[in-house]
C-alpha cells in the first residue's frame, strides 16, 4: 500500500511542477520599447493585447501614425511583425524575443538591415 501511495504522490507532483511551469505569461499593455542601432537607440510606445497565444501590436511610427500588427506567446518567447511604409514603400520589421516578468529583451530584423537587440519594460 506505501509503494502505491509513494507512486501516486510522484505524479501529483510531477503534475503540479508541470502546471506551474505552463502559467500563462501575459503581456497585454503598455510598454517601452527601446532598440540600440548604430545611430544610437530608439525609444517608443509599444500597446500589447494578447489572447492567450495571439497578439496584436499597436506602435506609434517614426513619422506619426499607429502601425499595427499581429504575433504570438508561447511561454515566455514572444514574437510579431508589423509592416511599415516609407520613402523606399514597405518594410516588414520582424521581432523575436524573451519574456522575464516586466521586461522583455530580443533581437529586431528591419527588411534587410539589422539584426539589433532590443529591450521593453512594462509601464
Amino acid at each position: 500500500m506505501s509503494k502505491k501511495y509513494a507512486i501516486f504522490t510522484f505524479f501529483i507532483l510531477v503534475l503540479l511542477a508541470i502546471s506551474l511551469s505552463a502559467q500563462e505569461v501575459n503581456v497585454t499593455g503598455d510598454w517601452e520599447l527601446t532598440i540600440t542601432t548604430p545611430r544610437g537607440e530608439r525609444t517608443q510606445n509599444i500597446h500589447f493585447e494578447q489572447e492567450g497565444e495571439k497578439l496584436t501590436v499597436t506602435m506609434m511610427g517614426p513619422r506619426g501614425g499607429e502601425i499595427t500588427g499581429e504575433g504570438t506567446v508561447r511561454g515566455n518567447k514572444i514574437e510579431w511583425t508589423i509592416t511599415r511604409s516609407g520613402r523606399r514603400g514597405e518594410m516588414t520589421i520582424a521581432y523575436t524575443g524573451e519574456i522575464k516578468g516586466d521586461t522583455m529583451s530580443g533581437e529586431v530584423q528591419m527588411g534587410n538591415r539589422g539584426p539589433f537587440k532590443w529591450t521593453a519594460k512594462r509601464k
